[in-house]
């Protein structure tokens, strides 16, 4: 271990370090890690990038934690989990892989909400469908909010692995953020977000109505539409290479 240079992100690598020792043998499976004095003189870092990085590495299936006793290299470190790293959606090639995994699973997660939907899991909804419009109205991205619209109604599904998925990939499922797309103006940018709005408000009809192969459809083609825009885009930029 040596100390880190300065980076933005120190507690990733102080994980992208400590995983590299793990996964070439060097910490051996049931090894203790270093404590977090030791880690932090030997890096250069502060205590609490250093919790930040454990708690990571524990997130992997890398390592876990014993009360009292510190840190632990997994017994099967080799295993690691399913994940999609933020910083690698930076194409669209990346962000179309993306948009395709929703369509499988939030097409079916919408006509599960229409299925089960309360009057409690559809209110979250209803507030996340207005907070988009209000959004667009001040002139924002409304990224946030087209986020919480499709992690709420993952919620509502009554499956709460649906919504652990969509937190876990993040705000990165909202394409518009990983790949920034020019649009001409102000105006055609709200004209093209007050259109999602509207596909919003179909999904959040049908579930409202319980009309569950309608919220199956809705959501089909809410994805699908952005799916297509930004496999035109893929398009023309290989044409212009």
């Amino acid at each position: 271990m040596r100390p880190l240079r300065p980076a933005r992100n120190l507690s990733g690598e102080v994980v992208e370090r400590i995983a590299a020792e793990i996964r070439s043998g060097r910490l051996e499976p049931g090894a203790r890690l270093p404590t977090e004095q030791e880690l932090m003189a030997a890096m250069g870092v502060s205590r609490t990038v250093v919790r930040e990085a454990v708690s990571a590495l524990r997130a992997e299936g890398l390592v876990t934690t014993r009360q009292g006793s510190g840190a632990f290299v997994a017994a099967d470190a080799s295993r690691v989990p399913f994940r999609i790293d933020p910083e690698g959606l930076s194409s669209i090639g990346d962000v179309l892989d993306v948009m395709e995994l929703r369509l499988a699973i939030e097409v079916e997660a919408a006509a599960l909400a229409a299925k089960r939907i309360t009057p409690e899991r559809l209110a979250p909804i209803g507030r996340a469908l207005r907070a988009f419009e209000a959004a667009v109205n001040r002139g924002e991205g409304a990224i946030p909010e087209d986020f919480a619209f499709h992690r709420t109604i993952a919620a509502a599904s009554g499956n709460p692995r649906f919504g652990e998925l969509l937190e876990f990939l993040g705000r990165h499922v909202i394409p518009r953020q990983s790949v920034r797309v020019a649009l001409s103006s102000p105006g055609e940018q709200r004209i093209y977000l007050m259109r999602i709005q509207k596909e919003h408000a179909r999904i959040y009809a049908a579930i409202r109505d319980r009309h569950t192969a309608e919220a199956r459809k809705a959501m089909r083609t809410h994805l699908t539409r952005s799916l297509t825009r930004y496999r035109r885009l893929a398009e023309r930029q290989l044409q212009g290479r």
